[in-house]
C-alpha cells in the first residue's frame, strides 16, 4: 500500500497536545514528515523532557497511523525535546546569584536517610543530561560531598572577576562544587554557632564565581534549623526535594520537612519527595528462579504513600543496593555506572526533578528570599 502524507498529517490531527488545547499539527510539533510505501517516518518536538512523554507521544502517533491509515503500516518517531527557555529560567527576585537559573534545596527531617548520596547523583545524572549544575553543600557540621565527588584534597583557587577575587568551585564529574569540608581538616570538628556558620554560607554564596548554571542543588543539613532559615533568607529557592526512607520515624520528621517550606511565611514549593533504601534485592538470588526478590527492610512504600497524603509529588523510589555506598565512599557516584538498576533509578527521578521544575515555573510566581528579623532571641519570618 502506498501511504500519502495527507493521511499522516490527518490522523496526527486527532493527537492534542496537553496544555496547549491544539492538536499535534496545529501547534507546530510535527516537524516533518516522509512517506515511502508502507513506511512512513514521523519527526516530532515536544516541550516536555520526560521519558514517560517521549514514550507516550511515540506510542498515540503510531496507534493514531495504524488506525486511521494503514494498519500494517511500517512507523518511524524521532522525538526531540525543545524545552523553552522560559520554563528552565525561574526569574527570581531578591538577592539571586547572576547566571543561575535555578535553585533546588534537597532536605531530610532526619539524619541517616540518604540526603547527600541523593543529592550527588541527581548532580551528576542532571550533567549527563546535558544541564550545567552546581552543588552547596550547606551541611556546614558534616559535609560529606567532597568524598562522594573524590575532591576531598582539592581547594578552591582564586580567580579575578571584574577586578574583584572569587572563589573558583572545585569541579568534576562536570558538577561545580563548594563545600566548607574544602576548608577545614578531615579531623577537625566544626563548632560554630548559627551566625558564623551563615557567614560561612554567604561567602561560598556570593564570594564564589558559579559562572552560567541551569541548576543549582544545595544539600541542606538535616532537620528544620538555623541553616535552613539562613539560606532561604540569602537566596530565592526555586523548589525543595525532601528524601526519606520507608519507615515511620523517618516520614514523621520528612513531613516536618514538607510542612517548614510550605509555611505562609516561608512558602518554597515543594517538588516532591524521595523514598530512599525503598528495598533491598540481592545481587546474587537465594533461589534459582527468584531473581527478583524484594526485601521492604524499613517498611514498604511509606513515603509514597506521604506524598498522597501531603498532596506532593512522588519523584520515585532507589533501592538499598551496597554499590552506591562503595560508590560514594570511593568518590564515584552510583548514577554513573551505565544501565544498573540504580543508575536507571537516578535517570526516571530526575527526569521528575526537571518536569516538576518546569511546572512549578510554568504555574507558580518566581520565588523571593525571606527576611528574617531577631528579636528578644526569637525568629519572626517575613517576605
Amino acid at each position: 500500500m502506498k501511504l500519502h502524507k495527507q493521511d499522516i498529517f490527518k490522523a496526527l490531527e486527532s493527537i492534542s497536545v496537553p496544555g496547549e488545547g491544539k492538536n499535534m499539527v496545529e501547534s507546530g510539533a510535527v516537524k516533518n514528515v516522509v512517506t515511502f510505501a508502507d513506511e512512513v517516518i514521523v519527526d516530532i518536538t515536544i516541550n516536555n523532557p520526560t521519558l514517560q512523554a517521549k514514550k507516550k507521544t511515540e506510542v498515540e502517533i503510531m496507534k493514531a497511523i495504524h488506525e486511521k491509515v494503514y494498519e500494517k503500516a511500517k512507523i518511524t518517531v524521532n522525538v526531540k525535546v525543545d524545552a523553552p527557555a522560559k520554563s528552565l529560567a525561574n526569574s527570581i527576585k531578591g538577592k539571586a546569584i547572576p547566571g543561575i537559573q535555578n535553585i533546588v534545596a534537597v532536605a531530610s527531617g532526619k539524619g541517616g536517610v540518604g540526603k547527600s548520596t541523593v543529592t550527588v547523583n541527581l548532580a551528576v545524572t542532571l550533567a549527563q543530561m546535558g544541564f550545567k549544575v552546581g552543588i552547596l553543600d550547606a551541611d556546614i557540621y558534616g559535609p560529606s560531598v567532597p568524598i562522594m565527588f573524590d575532591v576531598e584534597k582539592e581547594r578552591p583557587m582564586a580567580v579575578n572577576i571584574d577586578g574583584k577575587s572569587k572563589m573558583k568551585p572545585v569541579e568534576n564529574y562536570g558538577v561545580k562544587i563548594l563545600s566548607i569540608g574544602f576548608f577545614t581538616q578531615p579531623d577537625q570538628a566544626v563548632v560554630w554557632r548559627g551566625p558564623m556558620a551563615a557567614k560561612a554560607l554567604n561567602q561560598m554564596i556570593f564570594d564564589a564565581h558559579w559562572g552560567e548554571l541551569d541548576f543549582m542543588l544545595i544539600d541542606l543539613p538535616p532537620g528544620t534549623g538555623d541553616i535552613h532559615l539562613s539560606i532561604m533568607q540569602s537566596l530565592p529557592i526555586t523548589g525543595a526535594v525532601i528524601v526519606s526512607t520507608p519507615q515511620n520515624v523517618a516520614l514523621a520528621d520528612a513531613k516536618k520537612g514538607v510542612a517548614m517550606f510550605q509555611q505562609e511565611s516561608i512558602n518554597v514549593p515543594v517538588l516532591g519527595i524521595i523514598e530512599n533504601m525503598a528495598y533491598f534485592t540481592p545481587e546474587v538470588p537465594i533461589a534459582i528462579g527468584m531473581p527478583e526478590n524484594k526485601y521492604y527492610i524499613f517498611g514498604k512504600d511509606g513515603a509514597k504513600n506521604l506524598a498522597e497524603d501531603l498532596n506532593v509529588p512522588f519523584l520515585g523510589h532507589i533501592p538499598l543496593v551496597q554499590s552506591i555506598r562503595e560508590a560514594g565512599d570511593i568518590g564515584r557516584p552510583a548514577a554513573m555506572q551505565t544501565a544498573t538498576p540504580l543508575q536507571l533509578a537516578f535517570e526516571k527521578i530526575t527526569q521528575n526533578v526537571v518536569e516538576e521544575v518546569v511546572r512549578r515555573n510554568d504555574d507558580l510566581p518566581p520565588t523571593e528570599a525571606i527576611k528574617i528579623t531577631t528579636m528578644a532571641g526569637c525568629s519572626a519570618v517575613k517576605k
